[in-house]
This record gives structure tokens, C-alpha cells and sequence, in this order.
């Protein structure tokens, strides 16, 4: 049995030569934003003053992420999450200490 196929031209591209290398891969983006937010934010349980630097790197870092300058994306959200939620955190007994001193300096004492 015959082909009868085998003796029509070949269309199509010529196969690629051999020994010409891949093209190089592309820089990876820069990070250090993002993961300064999240080791920020992530700090800032201990210390108050780190969760707002937390944020603020957060929001650098998500512009330039969007605009593709750098990677990370996902990091600097969770930074400016965590950030977020610890100055929230923070706040809460800062706020009713200060309602209570006020409240106490308020009442007055007489004897």
C-alpha cells in the first residue's frame, strides 16, 4: 500500500536551525516595596510605630505594581491589609484611654 500523500510539497515554516539558544528570560521585577510593607506591617504587632511605615510602603508599592514598574503585588495588599487592621488595633485602646482621662479629668472631687 502506497501513500498518497507522500509525494505532495511541504508547506509551512522551515524547522528552526539547530544551535541558536533560547532568548534570555526577563529580568525579574524589583520587590523590595512589597516585602518592606509586609515585614513593616508584620512588625508592627510589636511595634505600633512600624504598621503605618507598613502602609505606606503598601500603597507605593501597589501603584508601581500596577503600572508594571515591579512584582509583588500580592504583598503589598497583604501589607497594607495587615498595616491597616494593626493601626486599627492600635487605635481602639488609644482612643478609650483618652476618653477616659478626659472623663476623669472632668469629674471633680469635692470633700
Amino acid at each position: 500500500m502506497t501513500d498518497p500523500y507522500r509525494n505532495l510539497p511541504q508547506h509551512g515554516y522551515p524547522p528552526a536551525p539547530y544551535g541558536y539558544p533560547a532568548a534570555p528570560l526577563p529580568p525579574q521585577p524589583d520587590q523590595g516595596m512589597a516585602v518592606a510593607s509586609l515585614v513593616c506591617s508584620l512588625v508592627g504587632i510589636l511595634i505600633c510605630i512600624c504598621a503605618p511605615l507598613g502602609i505606606i510602603f503598601g500603597h507605593i508599592a501597589y501603584g508601581k505594581a500596577k503600572r508594571g514598574e515591579a512584582g509583588g503585588q500580592g504583598m503589598a495588599q497583604a501589607g497594607m491589609i495587615i498595616g491597616y487592621v494593626l493601626v486599627g488595633l492600635w487605635l481602639i485602646p488609644l482612643v478609650l484611654w483618652l476618653v477616659l482621662v478626659v472623663f476623669a479629668a472632668g469629674v471633680s472631687v469635692t470633700y
